[in-house]
């Protein structure tokens, strides 16, 4: 049994507190430059910390955010003041998280699908940010929607390596952030992706079970159901929300602490909207809380308008203070799209 037993559930109920979201701002720096690079930022080190900065700094971001999810860059640098970033998130009231996988790689014999690493060194390196002061993590797998995937090959390995992860996670006192997201990409109809979502769920669960991972010490980050992004069939906000809800209801035990979707690649507008359909419609039926764990759903337009001038962060920080305030109000079932508009006044 992990000597973080309490901590670890302490931990996993304030990420989800009614209101609240995790904000996923842990993009490799690879990714991060590819997004600097659409906006002509420069690629430096010292821009990706502007950035960060810019978001952690954000005047009452801890009023709709629980904590962020940190890239291992990230959580070593401070402000241009000299304030480590892990100080400036604990001093807001928010907890800081880890991303702790090291991507998606091809999976041997099965072309067109991936298999997440990371697990070499996993328990040594929890170990040292559980020191610096993270107090969760999260590990991303991806399943590929295609013709003849995914594989069982597939989602059994990627299920075992979320298992083994969640469990080293909360034995070294990091509550795990599971994340199992089937892709948006592809012509596959909403009833082909719930297939894909069911199937995935109860495999995941199946080993997080075998692994021994507490269910109320662990969060899961899942992707909606929802048609593929080329599907000539496209549904309502309230078919969404259904689908997912059902899929949801039918394989996550109910001692899991909370559910924070994840965005991938829906609009901006439709993150919100789904969530608050969710919240809205079947919220009497949900035993936990269903909340987000977004990235560019939050970040887009705070880094559209930054786009790397100094002059422009306090504007950009309330565009990031109005979609978190959004998504806040989607999990609670009280958004609207008259927010969109709205801006915030601090």
């Amino acid at each position: 049994m992990s000597p973080y037993l309490e901590e670890l559930k302490v931990t996993a109920q304030a990420m989800v507190a009614k209101g609240k979201g995790i904000l996923a701002m842990d993009e490799s720096n690879g990714t991060c430059n590819k997004r600097f690079e659409k906006l002509g930022i420069p690629t430096t080190e010292e821009y990706r910390q502007a950035y960060r900065q810019l978001i952690l700094t954000t005047p009452d971001l801890s009023n709709y955010i629980s904590g962020p999810i940190l890239y291992d860059e990230t959580i070593r640098q401070s402000t241009t003041e000299g304030v480590p970033f892990l100080k400036v998130i604990t001093d807001a009231g928010m907890i800081p998280g880890i991303k702790v996988d090291t991507g998606a790689k091809n999976l041997a014999n099965h072309p067109n699908e991936k298999v997440t690493e990371g697990l070499d060194g996993l328990g040594e390196r929890i170990a040292e940010y559980y020191q610096m002061g993270a107090r969760f993590a999260k590990w991303r797998a991806v399943i590929t929607i295609g013709d003849g995937i995914p594989s069982r090959a597939c989602i059994e390995a990627n299920a075992h390596g979320l298992a083994r992860y969640a469990a080293l996670c909360q034995e070294g006192g990091l509550v795990p952030i599971v994340e199992p997201e089937v892709l948006i990409d592809g012509n596959h109809t909403l009833e082909r992706c719930f297939e894909v979502t069911d199937e995935t769920l109860h495999t995941v669960f199946n080993h997080l079970y075998t692994q021994g991972v507490a269910f109320d010490q662990m969060i899961l980050k899942p992707s909606m159901v929802i048609p593929g992004k080329d599907c000539p069939t496209q549904v309502s906000v309230e078919a969404v929300a259904e689908a997912t809800i059902n899929c949801l209801l039918k394989n996550v035990p109910v001692t899991v602490a909370g559910i924070a979707f994840l965005s991938g690649g829906q609009s901006i507008e439709q993150s919100s909207a789904h969530l608050n359909a969710m919240n809205a419609l079947f919220g009497s039926r949900c035993p936990w809380p269903v909340t987000f764990s977004y990235a560019r759903a939050i970040q887009q337009p705070a880094l559209d308008y930054w786009s790397g001038d100094s002059a422009r962060v306090a504007e950009a920080q309330q565009k990031l203070l109005a979609r978190a305030k959004c998504n806040s109000a989607a999990s609670v079932g009280e958004y609207s799209a008259s927010m969109d508009e709205t801006p915030v006044l601090v």
